[in-house]
Order: C-alpha cells, then structure tokens, then sequence
C-alpha cells in the first residue's frame, strides 16, 4: 500500500486507527518525540490487548490499523498477537520501525510479520543514521521490500536530508528506486526529547492551519487508553480530558471509538482545520491567540467548547462534511 492510499485512509473517518503498542524503545533517539528509553512501560496484560484487536478487527468500516510507539518490534509476543489477529481479520497493517532489528539477517519471526504488513514506515534521519549506522537502516529497507511490503522512509526535512536518503535508495534499488520506496518528509517535533533539539513552531491565527490529518484517526494504547488523534501529549496525559478515554474492555474501545467518531468538533478540525472556527459565536478566543501549532489551537477549540454553551450549540448545527462551517470562513 503505497504512501497516499495511507494517508487517504488517515483522513477518512473511521477508516483508520492507530494502535500504540509500546513506550519501549532500545535506540535511544536524541530526537524521540515520547522520550522512549529501553525501560519504558509496555504491555503487560496480553489479555486486554487481545480483546482490544477483537474490537478492532471486527469494526465496521475500519479498513487499517497502523502499530507505532515507542519501537513495536520491541515487543515480539504482543506485535506478533497483533499483526496475526488484524491481518487474518484483513485489515491494512502498516508498521512503524527504526529498524534496529536489520542484522546481517532478519529474525524469522520479524520476517513473517513484514511478510504480513502492507506497509512499512521506517525512520530514516541523522538521529536514526547516528544510532543505527547506514547498512543497518539498508539492510532495514531490503528486508521490508523483500518480504513484499512497501517501505516508506521517514524523514525529517531538513537542507540536504532528503537527497541523501534518495542516495541511499539509489544505492539499493538503482534509478528506479521510486517503484520500490518513497519518502515522507516530516517537521520535527519539540516534544519529548525532541524539546531540547527543536524549537516549537511560531505561533499562527487558527486561519493558517488547514484540516488535521490526525482528527479522523483515532488511536488505541495498549493500556486501554483511547485518544481522538495521534498526539503524544495527549496519549500520556496532557491536553483536552475531551480528547482522552480509559477503557478496559470491548465495549469501552467501542464506546471511545464512537464517541469520537460523533464528535462534531473533531469531524470539524479533520474536515476545515480550526480556522473556520474563529468566526462562530463562542469561539473568540480561539480567534483571539495565536497557537503554536495546530495541535495547540485544537486544544484552544476544546476549551472555548468546554467554556461557552454557544460553542457546543453551534457545532451541532454543522453539517458532516463541515459545509456550514466553510460557508463562515472570513474573506481574506
């Protein structure tokens, strides 16, 4: 599955989720946007975890599942439960790794659950780079093309990354490496680790910001936690308690995920971005502050929803692909 087929599904609500599987990670990025360390929290309860994929595997209209953390290959019995149960239930499986695991040859069992993935996203920076070495994030590439998934290198864009990494593509696939991989570039993230490396964004007006790719996906933590978009803060505690559920069982995961999905300020945020907002009644605020970031002028809409009656009111009358809401866009 190719690079745009995920991210359309990422926009899609409902078609997609994202599983965080661990905060376990044995790199040790400087650049690590949730400070994964190797004795960082992973799932313990096997059992809680089966019963959240049952949910999942069996939700209409849900088409991917996408496994992050933290480094899922971290953790070989719960990553192995989970890609078997999704992809037998035939659901997209797209996996996130820093490739630690590419020695001279792939593990049999990691072997098996590529051979399984549609898609492989792999983070292919200086920080990767200064960890892992070139050949190891080579040999990281080969093994995902090998076993039949798409690889899609992840990259922090910054002035001559990205033409390295077509080297290093070039290097494996030869000229036509474009039918065998495809970058992403990526804005680093001041969170985390990251914090001490990168500078948060300039604040903005909410006008500048357009839809938010994470608003329609949702994602599941191996604890039970669900949060209405991929936000790290939000999944270990920070932010919006509108945007955060515990649950412990089937029908909480369905609940959350419902609730979510009902959400007309989230359908708002995926489908406008927060800017249209900022002409509604109840909404001044937001209108008034510039954010540092979108995620940053979301959690802006949630209060001003949370504070002012006329907010939530007004949201209600929005229609589901937010036609109301383009139709009070202030004319530039």
């Amino acid at each position: 599955m190719r690079l745009d087929q995920v991210l359309t599904l990422r926009r899609t609500p409902g078609a997609s989720v994202l599983l965080y599987l661990t905060d376990r990670c044995p790199v040790g990025c400087a650049h690590c946007s949730v400070s994964a360390r190797p004795d960082s929290p992973g799932p313990q309860d096997l059992a809680l975890l089966g019963e959240l994929l049952d949910t999942l595997a069996t939700r209409p209209g849900l088409r991917a599942v996408a496994v992050s953390g933290g480094e899922p290959f971290a953790e070989r019995r719960a990553l192995t439960l989970a890609v078997d149960r999704l992809h037998d239930a035939r659901l997209a499986v797209v996996l996130f790794t820093a490739g630690h695991w590419a020695g001279a040859r792939t593990p049999s069992w990691i072997d098996a659950l590529l051979r399984k993935a549609a898609t492989v996203f792999l983070g292919v920076d200086d920080y990767h780079l200064a960890r892992l070495g070139r050949d190891r994030l080579r040999r990281a590439v080969r093994a995902v093309a090998g076993a039949g998934s798409h690889p899609v290198l992840q990259v922090i864009d910054r002035p001559g990354r990205l033409d390295l990494v077509r080297a290093l593509l070039a290097e494996e696939f030869g000229d036509g490496w474009p039918d065998h991989a495809e970058l992403y570039p990526t804005a680093p993230l001041a969170t985390g680790r990251g914090a001490a490396l990168f500078a948060p964004p300039a604040p903005r007006p909410a006008t500048a910001f357009g839809p938010c790719l994470a608003a329609a996906a949702p994602t599941v933590r191996y604890d039970g936690t669900v949060t209405g978009c991929c936000n790290e803060s939000v999944i270990t505690g920070a932010g919006p308690a509108a945007l955060r559920h515990r649950t412990g069982d089937a029908a909480g995961l369905t609940a959350a995920l419902d609730g979510f999905a009902r959400s007309p300020l989230l359908r708002v945020l995926a489908t406008t971005g927060p800017g249209p907002l900022a002409a509604l009644p109840g909404f001044g605020a937001l209108a008034g502050a510039e954010h540092a970031g979108i995620c940053e002028a979301c959690w802006a809409a949630h209060r001003a929803v949370q504070a002012d009656p006329r907010a939530a009111a007004v949201l209600e009358l929005v229609a589901p692909g937010g036609e109301e809401v383009r139709r009070c866009r202030p004319s530039s």
